[in-house]
């Protein structure tokens, strides 16, 4: 999962259509717009208070991009007409609207398309492009940017990261049309803050080669650490190498249609990460090679991307560390749908970069799924701007209603309490929280020799260390777990209308909101999957092989079996939520409860990452630990949604 340190200001949300809109706290004093300009409401970065200025800025004529936000156009009947054609016992399914249709019915009037073009070009700025007719994307120098927004940019130390953000809050000149004010929503991309996003730490980069630790089962309960002390009164079986494409095809039940041609085939995923790797093609190639799975066509995968002097902010982003999550990507995607089309799209940095490839390919309608293994950590309110959320708020509604499936791992820390010590912290990850895009939450599954699932819970780890003298396991303490839980910016969707338990609906307070994750797939990292990638070793930097996890596994994974599914089905399978609820207690959908009695597993760990040579170092997993405060229940539940595809999936 890739984790993100978006930090902002946020004093009120107002979600979409029937969304509710939570205040929690008033933020710090915002200085007021100098007098006869027009202020933008919250735009004064939050964090501000966290982070520590270093007494300078951006150079006057540095070339800053930025875009501005407009105002969608009756959003109630967006969403009204979104849960018509999206349900499967509405006479209007499956009937999607085409991008053109969206744009002349809830895209702001090109009018004021091109008042607002017309006033940045006015003001000395560059224009770019302008996506879904609700953003435009500029740029202009420091000094441009100050004068016209009445703020000035500066540089702040925050989260360890220098970054530049405006200093107070925005506001427009005074002789601004009239037309231009009553449509801009806001201003992204002059707060870096909010909007840095960083790689985890489970993705290993290009010169930090890798490799599990052995020993190691090809498959689940292959082999037992007898050398290991007892749990539970019996010697536990050695966690897997990864899973490979075969047993995941087995598992989940695509293995039989690849065989008969139903192998995504017609369908393109499109995988949305910033940067982009400069071996995926080599990675890609050999990787199917070693694992019986079709060579990749120039046709079949695809790179969208900035040329190579186009990139941004790599040292702030770690740009190199991105590349484990595209590769991860790619492999997961083209393991599951070995017929699909793989369409990557890297941004030119981690910051608003990301965001506008994001949204241009959901405006490109560049393919019929988009998977995303990144987020926020958070949708706390002192952590995400209001203008941020309205973006992503706008484009992924134009996705749903045009048929466009969006991915979002729900991230890899449960509900972000570190084990319960920190109930205060309780939150979800955005943008997996939004009402128009798919959660994908993780499991940990136990497949056998002959690719059969024996036992499917929740991704919920705790690991016990092995004690000094090797004779005896520590206490488990919590360390990771898909992500889940209850929103605090969106109320209640309409697919989750009494299916989701008040319990966890009405978690902050009487109102009923969001709750992720919506599906689960398998995440834990212990079982994982076998990722090839060039990297760089000890002795020499070659291709090579690693077991890794997170819902940065799970969303991909996912999104190969929707490009199956919509090929089966002759059509896309859109916005999937409101079927995924709707297939609950079906056997489309496999429920899933935590274990009866422990599961365990042993890891080994080589102690420099690569081999034997300093020694190896020994844990105890306990799968599906009860010590966060979502569980894996009878029906829909926060750890794993709704559950995992079932045997009926396809049909």
């Amino acid at each position: 999962m890739i984790r993100s340190t978006m930090r902002s200001r946020l004093a009120l949300v107002v979600a979409l259509g029937t969304a509710a809109a939570s205040v929690l706290g008033a933020g710090p004093a915002t200085a007021a717009a100098r007098p006869g300009r027009h202020a933008l409401s919250g735009s004064q970065p939050r964090w501000l208070s966290r982070a520590r200025a270093t007494g300078g800025a951006p150079a006057a004529a540095d070339k800053i991009q930025f875009g501005i936000l407009l105002k969608l156009r009756d959003p109630a009947a967006a969403e009204a007409t979104l849960a018509s054609i999206s349900d499967p016992a509405s006479a209007s399914y499956g009937k999607w609207l085409s991008t053109s249709q969206f744009k002349q019915a809830y895209a702001p009037a090109r009018s004021d398309v091109d008042a607002v073009r017309s006033w940045l070009k006015g003001q000395g700025f560059a224009l770019r492009d302008t996506l879904g007719g609700m953003y435009v994307e500029a740029s202009g120098s420091t000094a441009q940017i100050d004068k016209v927004f009445g703020t000035t940019l500066k540089n702040y130390v925050y989260q360890g990261k220098t970054v530049h953000a405006n200093s107070t809050s925005l506001s427009l000149p005074e002789n601004t049309p009239s037309a231009v004010l009553g449509v801009v929503s806001g201003v992204l991309g002059l707060d870096q803050g909010q909007a840095l996003k960083t790689p985890g730490d489970t993705l290993p980069g290009p010169d930090t080669g890798f490799r599990p630790g052995t020993p190691s089962s090809a498959y689940y309960g292959e082999k037992i650490a007898t050398t290991l002390p007892a749990a539970h009164g019996k010697k536990q079986p050695y966690v897997v190498r990864g899973y490979e494409p075969r047993q995941y095809q087995s598992a989940y039940g695509v293995r039989d249609l690849i065989k008969h041609g139903i192998d995504g085939r017609g369908v393109t995923v499109a995988i949305t990460d910033a940067f982009a790797s400069p071996t995926i093609e080599h990675d890609l190639a050999t990787y199917s090679r070693k694992h019986g799975l079709p060579a990749v066509s120039r046709h079949q995968f695809t790179q969208i991307t900035p040329p190579a002097d186009g990139y941004d902010l790599i040292d702030e982003c770690g740009g190199a560390g991105w590349y484990g999550e595209e590769t991860l990507d790619v492999e997961a995607v083209h393991a599951m749908a070995p017929g699909a089309r793989i369409v990557y799209v890297g941004g030119a940095d981690c910051s608003t970069g990301l965001d506008e490839a994001w949204a241009t390919t959901i405006d490109n309608h560049v393919a019929d799924i988009v998977t995303n293994s990144w987020g926020t950590g958070t949708d706390k309110v002192d952590d995400l701007g209001q203008e941020y959320i309205d973006f992503y708020q706008q484009f992924s509604l134009e996705a749903a209603l045009t048929g466009i499936t969006v991915d979002f791992s729900s991230g890899d820390a449960g509900d972000e309490t570190q084990g319960g010590t920190h109930p205060e912290l309780k939150t979800v990850d955005f943008p997996a929280d939004l009402p128009y895009v798919t959660g994908v939450g993780g499991t940990s599954v136990g497949i056998d020799k002959h690719g059969k699932r024996v036992w499917e819970h929740g991704w919920q780890s705790a690991y016990s260390a092995l004690s000094a003298d090797g004779k005896s396991w520590g206490a488990p303490a919590y360390s990771s777990g898909g992500g889940g839980g209850t929103s605090i910016l969106f109320g209640q969707p309409f697919y989750q209308r009494g299916v989701v338990p008040d319990s966890i609906a009405k978690y902050f307070g009487a109102t009923r909101m969001r709750v992720v994750p919506d599906i689960s797939m398998p995440g834990d990292p212990n079982t994982g999957f076998r990722v090839g990638q060039t990297q760089e070793f000890p002795d020499g930097t070659y291709y090579d092989e690693y077991r890794i996890g997170g819902t940065s596994l799970s969303s991909p994974l996912l999104a190969g079996l929707q490009a199956v599914q919509s090929q089966k089905r002759h059509h896309p399978v859109g916005f999937a939520n409101p079927a995924y609820y709707r297939a609950m207690n079906t056997k489309k959908i496999t429920d899933i409860v935590a274990p009866r009695k422990p599961v365990l597993q042993a890891r080994v760990n080589f102690v420099n990452g690569v081999d034997a040579a300093d020694g190896r170092s020994f844990q105890l997993q306990t799968v599906d630990v009860q010590t966060t405060t979502i569980h894996s229940t009878r029906g829909y539940d926060a750890e794993t949604g709704v559950g995992v595809p079932g045997p009926a999936f396809f049909k």
